[in-house]
């Protein structure tokens, strides 16, 4: 039986916590996240941007708990590099044009959830990753975009680090989870302090 639901349709968030041997309902949220965004960069400065990422989560965990008496996971990552917050490509040469962007360059992916229960959030959570790209090539740039291709507009940096987009950096600081999108220990944590999963 289902211990609480997942309210995104990500494919990614959905694996990862079928993997852990969780089980969960799926139920994407319904909220215009583009407006979300817009009004918080209107709202707020540079130095709260990590913020957004939980305005996110939160939205989504409190939409879909109005639809179901199970506890609710909402997320959201965030990619910002210089104070600007990266959106997914929306076509191939846009996913040039940001990878053109972030080679040679550390950007941080934060990572947020929020759990939420009948219209209120119970839970949150949030980490950070840094990823610096190494300088590569223009050929190399061509030749990456080439092997992965419609696959680079489905995460806000382009890449999936495990797969080749790991070929992209020279370092990488932070937990393996935050960066593909959902810290799931501490959510693992808050399950077993809530009785959903033994102890």
């Amino acid at each position: 039986m289902a211990t609480f639901v997942l309210g995104s349709g990500s494919a990614g968030r959905r694996m990862l916590l079928e993997n852990a041997g969780l089980s969960f309902e799926v139920l994407p949220a319904r909220v215009d996240e583009a407006a979300i965004r817009a009004d918080f960069l209107r709202a707020h400065g540079a130095d709260e941007l990590p913020l957004l990422a939980d305005e996110l989560a939160a939205a989504k965990a409190l939409e879909v708990s109005r639809r179901t008496e199970k506890p609710v996971l909402g997320g959201d990552q965030i990619l910002v590099v210089d104070g600007e917050v990266f959106s997914k490509p929306r076509d191939m040469e846009q996913a040039r044009a940001h990878l053109r962007r972030l080679r040679g360059r550390t950007h941080h992916l934060i990572s947020a959830l929020a759990v939420a229960e009948k219209g209120e959030i119970v839970w949150r959570h949030r980490d950070a990753a840094a990823m610096t790209m190494r300088a590569f090539s223009d050929v190399f740039l061509e030749r990456y975009l080439a092997e992965v291709g419609e696959r680079a507009l489905s995460s806000v940096g382009c890449y999936q680090v495990e797969g080749p987009g790991i070929q992209l950096f020279e370092r990488i600081d932070g937990d393996y989870f935050t960066i593909v999108g959902l810290p799931i220990l501490p959510f693992l944590h808050w399950l077993r302090g809530r009785g959903l999963l033994p102890a």
